[in-house]
């Protein structure tokens, strides 16, 4: 009966549902995608289809060419192709989906995972901000919809010929942290972190400094209270040593990926 009256209202929709339901199973098992949603796939259970919507904010991911793997993926993981239709969003506080990673609306370094509506928050390294198009945090001036002074906690860099011995870039001191400083890179400011057991120490020249002992700067020498550096740096020692025998025992040592510049210990520019 429904057949026939999709024949006598000659209904494109009528016909698009007519055709979905008459999906046909390849094989006697499998995971299909669907030919015009992408958060919708058939699942072939002994040569019988059912129509499967993955959830609100994943699509489903058809790369396996043997359709053997139920995979639903976040939708930017996705590749779509044609399957452009999606189901309407389901949103939740911070979640324009029910699943997905998420910008914050007033905030540049923070973004939010939600998973099943939940949104869990995120908070990117000193001097980072989220990238809603790459979806990782990068250095803040490499983000449009963001001013760096927001993350730089108010930092502003010297104005160009301010710092006369500066290189290409210069090294300033954060004015509440003995252990952070900032550098600017081109006027724009960027955090960076000593190593654990050392802060900064203003150099002699305007705009230089390094990492020292916090005996070795003034007003910095209690800041690590009664924490015992030295074992500290012998236990970074000893795991620094332990990674380099595990490396030489490796026969065939792999690359290892060019980091990302998501900490705080980030490697500096050189001049």
């Amino acid at each position: 009966m429904k057949s026939f009256a999709c024949v006598l209202v000659i209904s494109a929709l009528c016909l698009n549902a007519f055709a979905q339901e008459s999906f046909k199973c390849p094989d006697d098992f499998g995971f299909y995608p669907h030919s015009r949603s992408c958060d919708k796939y058939w699942k072939c259970d002994n040569n019988a289809a059912e129509l499967k919507t993955c959830g609100n904010g994943l699509a489903f991911d058809a790369s396996d060419p043997k359709f053997l793997t139920e995979n639903c993926d976040y939708i930017h993981n996705v590749d779509c192709g044609d399957r452009a239709e999606l189901e309407p969003p389901i949103s939740t506080t911070h979640c324009e989906r029910l699943y997905g990673i998420f910008p914050d609306e007033a905030k540049c370094d923070v973004f939010w995972n939600c998973w099943n509506g939940e949104a869990s928050r995120y908070q990117c390294s000193p001097g980072l901000a989220y990238d809603r198009e790459a979806r990782v945090c990068m250095w803040a001036d490499q983000v449009p919809e963001c001013k760096n002074e927001e993350v730089a906690g108010g930092f502003t860099c010297p104005a160009a010929g301010e710092v006369s011995n500066a290189g290409s870039f210069s090294r300033h001191a954060h004015p509440d942290d003995c252990r952070k400083y900032y550098i600017c890179l081109e006027g724009q400011a960027r955090e960076y972190g000593c190593p654990i057991g050392t802060v900064f120490k203003i150099g002699d020249a305007d705009g230089t400094g390094n990492c020292e002992d916090p005996e070795d700067v003034p007003g910095c020498e209690d800041y690590y209270g009664d924490l015992d550096l030295k074992s500290i740096r012998k236990s970074e020692l000893l795991a620094g040593l332990q990674s380099s025998s595990a490396s030489r025992a490796t026969s065939a040592p792999k690359k290892a990926p060019r980091p990302a510049p998501a900490s705080r210990n980030a490697p500096e520019p050189s001049n």
